[in-house]
């Protein structure tokens, strides 16, 4: 079985700005804490696996990594948007889980607890401060930091990321789900592609 999801994300996390877990280094908080607590919304634009159609989903990802990404221990909850039929939902879990292979599948070893799969509204927000919304859990805002010429600072090439360059910025807002509560601090955003088809080295998960 082969998927192509592609579209764009907003993600936010409780590390300070810069999360360092793209370079898997510890996870530091504004507070001292040691471990990494965030969501990422995704939005697919064009997608199928197989015969299912995944144009239009939204999907959240919810994390707590207890320490640096390769230690692994990982917990993790997903929220696929109510909008989605049955099959999309089957569809979107079962490449989230790593059954299908790609970058989730990379992941998978990491995952030390998976917290559930729930239905409900998700959503990405534009507009001058751009957001995301997953209903009784997540009202996250963005705003990217700039460079000394006024466009967003980039990440680019790092060892864990969701693309191959994101912007980054600070998150604020408030976030509980799976029992994981997190003040926002750091977020970023970018398009994405994601495929069955990508060999090690190809953009991973945060």
């Amino acid at each position: 079985m082969t998927y192509t999801i592609s579209g764009n994300y907003l993600a936010a996390c409780s590390c300070a700005v810069v999360c360092g877990c793209s370079v898997d280094a510890q996870p530091r908080d504004p507070r001292g804490g040691t471990e990494c607590c965030g969501t990422a919304v995704f939005h697919i634009n064009e997608g199928r696996l197989d015969d299912t159609d995944l144009g239009g989903v939204d999907f959240a990802f919810y994390n707590e990594f207890p320490s640096h990404l390769t230690a692994g221990d990982w917990k993790v909850g997903v929220v696929i948007d109510s909008g989605a039929s049955d099959a999309q939902a089957a569809a979107v879990g079962r490449i989230l889980s790593g059954e299908e292979g790609g970058p989730f599948g990379e992941l998978a070893q990491f995952i030390g607890e998976f917290l559930g799969s729930e239905r409900g509204e998700v959503s990405l927000t534009d507009g001058e401060h751009p957001g995301l919304n997953v209903a009784g859990h997540s009202r996250l805002t963005y705003e990217p930091l700039l460079g000394a010429d006024g466009t967003p600072t980039t990440v680019k090439n790092a060892m864990f990321g969701f693309s191959t360059e994101y912007g980054i910025g600070k998150a604020s807002g408030t976030s509980s789900a799976f029992g994981l509560t997190f003040d926002p601090a750091y977020g970023e955003t970018a398009d994405f592609v994601f495929s069955s088809e990508q060999e090690a080295g190809a953009p991973k998960g945060r």
